[in-house]
């Protein structure tokens, strides 16, 4: 073999490695899915005076198509109002959110505070302005453009009477799946990514990362580590690696549910997957010293985090695999083997994305497999998204927190009611 081969064979095996890592966190995400069905998680329902008081950031800028929409449904939740507070962090917008966020705090003096910043420094900053005025001893996330169901703050909350967690991360659903295919098909790969490998992560006691809305973690811990990384692309997941590092313990809610707008449109998905990709890449460098540690959740946490330099050489598969095509080549043995391998491997990932499309959906629909060749696909652009992440980190790139552009596209008549 040539040194080209010998680096592709190298670089192609610790791809192969990695998907064997997850193999079993995949195969046990499958197992509780199919196990849990429709039953819901049973709790008993804590009395009044012993609920916890939680305080909701939300930190918004040029989102007056969605934030009303929100605050809405903040306001009815099924959870005592004087245990409540929302704290509206307004970053800067030029359209009328300002507006729209004050007429609410007016009409709500109690329970809604609106914290005006005329500069806008991203997410992570406004995230640490409203931490400096909440007064809950549970502190929660959301973005502009979602819409938490009505026991969502009963549900969470729950999950606080065992003290050993430190942290909840909610189930995103999507809110405009039905908009256009490219929404419909990321609706099932977050189904996927939830139920299947956060779930298998939470039943074996691994890493839970937080995915940028709707999570909610103890005040005390907050302040002890500091709040947000005001730097970081990616601020919640650099929280649940810090958290980690730190040795608490993040569980993930599958019942705990809220509704979220998807990119629709290519643009917009791919500046949102970029961001998303540099900012754990950057959070898997920042925290390499957790492969160190002898215990098994701050391993997985770095090994979840380099996932986005893994998507590089299944990239490099996908090429050789064409090239292969395009110029035929008389394969070696180890060549043969690793092909071998590879299509074992995407059999395998595409029987448990059937699996959970299958059970992860509502009503359960044998015709969702219908969709496999697109969470596929889905895949392969992720791909090439990770390697143009990387190039920006390798050419140093300034970062720039680019919000996601949301329209207030409903598709689902329940929810936007």
């Amino acid at each position: 073999m040539n040194l080209v081969h010998i680096v592709a064979v190298c670089i192609l095996s610790v791809f192969f490695i990695w998907i064997l890592y997850n193999i079993p966190i995949l195969a046990v995400g499958v197992r509780h899915l199919r196990r849990s069905g429709r039953r819901g998680r049973k709790t008993l329902p804590l009395r009044e005076e012993k609920l916890p008081t939680v305080s909701i950031i939300v930190p918004v800028k040029d989102e007056e198509r969605v934030v009303g929409r929100l605050l809405e449904a903040l306001l009815r939740p099924n959870y005592p109002p004087e245990k409540r507070e929302i704290i509206v962090v307004e970053d800067g917008s030029v359209d009328k959110t300002v507006e729209i966020c004050r007429e609410y705090a007016r009409q709500y003096p109690g329970q809604i505070k609106l914290l005006h910043q005329s500069t806008s420094n991203g997410k992570p900053s406004a995230l640490n302005s409203g931490l400096k005025h909440v007064t809950g001893e549970i502190v929660g996330v959301f973005d502009a453009d979602n819409v938490p169901e009505p026991d969502v703050l009963l549900k969470a909350v729950a999950y606080f009477e065992d003290s050993s967690v430190a942290a909840v991360q909610g189930r995103a659903c999507a809110i405009n799946a039905g908009e256009n295919m490219l929404t419909q098909f990321i609706s099932y790969e977050e189904a996927v990514r939830y139920e299947v490998y956060i779930g298998g992560k939470d039943v074996l006691g691994l890493f839970v990362p937080f995915t940028g809305s709707c999570y909610f973690v103890r005040r005390s811990i907050l302040d002890n580590v500091g709040g947000w990384d005001g730097e970081s692309l990616s601020e919640d997941t650099e929280l649940a690696a810090r958290l980690t590092e730190r040795g608490y313990r993040i569980k993930y809610a599958s019942d705990v549910r809220f509704w979220q707008e998807n990119p629709a449109n290519l643009t917009r998905f791919f500046m949102q997957q970029t961001r998303w990709f540099r900012g754990c890449m950057e959070v898997s460098l920042k925290y390499g010293r957790l492969v160190r540690k002898l215990d098994k959740r701050c391993f997985d946490a770095e090994i979840t985090l380099v996932g986005p330099f893994i998507f590089v050489p299944c990239l490099l598969s996908y090429l050789v695999t064409l090239y292969s095509l395009l110029a035929p080549l008389q394969p070696d043995a180890m060549s043969a083997i690793m092909a071998n391998i590879a299509s074992l491997f995407t059999v395998f990932l595409l029987s448990v994305a059937g699996v959970a499309l299958i059970y992860a959906t509502k009503p359960r629909k044998m015709r969702n497999l219908l969709w496999l060749p697109f969470i596929y696909a889905y895949w392969s652009i992720q791909n090439f998204v990770a390697l143009y992440a990387l190039i920006q980190i390798v050419l140093r790139r300034p970062r720039r927190w680019a919000k996601t552009e949301k329209t207030g596209a409903a598709t689902n008549h329940d929810v936007k009611r």
